[in-house]
């Protein structure tokens, strides 16, 4: 085991950030806190003078920074930020960066920005179906959020959701204003949630989950891994944008929509959108045999428009983009033209998808922690396994605390960006990994 380490370790030398600014996208939502006061992490400790949780607390326009390095102990509860304006800089903190354990985070405000997380919950000794269930990330009836650059593993719900009440008001637009939305999930990792462990209702292995009715959804250049099913799942009547994520060996479902009549009695169904392109879905050991790329539930018709999406099992052979489960009505309607805005994307080829997420997808890529490293290496490498316990693959890490200022003449506080361009714990003059394309783009002076 520790030759596996210092391989992996070695490995981890490999990969380096990739640059921001070569990943075009629209305008975000929000920018958080920009232009708020400066709140400094001063301890690890989950609350009082000087911790994340105080932060959080505060009201106004603020921008969360880090003079700490290391691992804040939830202690089976997660935070919540209720107050909205606020960017949470993970960047910031020197190496190893923040890592959360034992809790998650819930969104409950507009306007939240937050970078270069890990979030690993964990069900931490709980018996199975004992009742703990947290979510790694989520928001609940919130608005104008970005999550990016993020690690977000063993989940006991899902690992990144946006969620939120079904109904609220008296018609549709009610509806959709009353639960989360304009949410986007980029360059997150979302892997392991965790299947036979504390939730009430047994195996809950899942990945994202969209509430039903919540709209504005972007998932842009993620990784979902080792998760049973919800890769995403979008529930009745939402829209989803998807643009060049990787799903790799979903076990029972990959991306799936499903309007429940059970959940929806006394309301007619909504008709929900899918648009995807340029994503990838590959097959690994837990996948079972023919899973298709999409899959119809429920008893509520589906708006579907995709381009460029690959599904191949775990030889690469290819697998069917449409399935159904359950024996209704529910439609598929094929649209042709895409049904949430594409201007602004740099979208790349699919080949490129697995290789460019690989390098730059998770929390602080310059600086990668060991269960970032093994589960993109063995993605890489075909390998891995859902699991049920973060015990089966070495547990919560053990970092030592480390500390260091916050210079804000040092950082560009608009972009949250280090002037010299070199991040904490980031090696000067790292090779960039760049995609084939990024690399002719630069070569030409674009």
């Amino acid at each position: 085991m520790r030759g596996f380490f210092a391989w992996i370790a070695g490995l981890a030398l490999l990969i380096v950030v990739l640059p921001q600014q070569a990943f075009a996208h629209p305008a975000d939502p929000t920018q958080g806190g920009a232009g708020g006061r400066i709140i400094r992490v001063t301890t690890l400790a989950k609350s009082g003078p000087g911790s994340l949780t105080e932060a959080l607390e505060a009201k106004g326009p603020r921008i969360i920074v880090f003079e700490v390095g290391g691992v804040i102990d939830l202690g089976l509860e997660s935070l919540a930020i209720n107050h909205p304006y606020v960017t949470i800089a993970g960047q910031t903190a020197p190496s190893p960066g923040i890592t959360i354990i034992r809790g998650g985070i819930d969104v409950r405000t507009n306007d939240v920005k937050i970078s270069h997380l890990r979030v690993l919950s964990g069900v931490s000794g709980q018996t199975i179906a004992s009742g703990w269930e947290a979510d790694s990330f989520s928001t609940v009836a919130a608005h104008n959020v970005v999550i990016e650059h993020s690690t977000l593993m063993w989940g006991v719900d899902e690992n990144m959701s946006a969620s939120g009440p079904r109904f609220t008001g008296d018609n549709v637009e009610d509806w959709r204003n009353g639960t989360s939305r304009n949410i986007v999930f980029r360059l997150n990792l979302a892997a392991e949630g965790l299947a036979e462990a504390s939730h009430p209702k047994g195996e809950h292995s899942k990945g994202s989950l969209v509430h039903d009715n919540a709209t504005g959804i972007v998932f842009d250049r993620n990784i979902w891994a080792h998760n049973v099913e919800r890769s995403p799942l979008v529930k009745g009547g939402a829209q989803v944008l998807m643009v060049n994520n990787l799903i790799y060996n979903p076990q029972k479902r990959a991306v799936h929509y499903n309007l429940m009549d059970l959940e929806w009695a006394g309301q007619a169904p909504v008709t929900g959108e899918i648009t995807a392109v340029g994503n990838v879905m590959r097959g690994g050991e837990d996948t079972d045999p023919g899973l298709p790329f999409l899959m119809l539930g429920g008893v509520g018709d589906l708006a579907f428009y995709g381009r460029d999406n690959i599904a191949v099992d775990k030889m690469g052979n290819p697998l069917p983009m449409f399935g159904r489960y359950g024996v209704t009505g529910a439609r598929l309607i094929e649209a042709a033209a895409p049904l949430a805005s594409l201007e602004g994307y740099d979208i790349i080829p699919t080949s490129e998808v697995e290789t460019t997420l690989l390098a730059t997808a998770g929390a602080r890529p310059w600086d990668r922690g060991a269960e970032e490293i093994r589960v993109l290496f063995f993605i890489a490498e075909g390998r891995g396994q859902i699991i049920d316990s973060e015990d089966e693959v070495g547990g919560y890490p053990k970092l030592t605390p480390t500390a260091a200022p916050f210079v804000e003449a040092d950082w560009d506080l608009v972009t949250m960006t280090p002037k010299s361009g070199i991040y904490p714990g980031q090696k000067p003059g790292a090779q960039e990994h760049l995609s084939p394309r990024d690399r002719a783009m630069r070569a030409g002076g674009q």
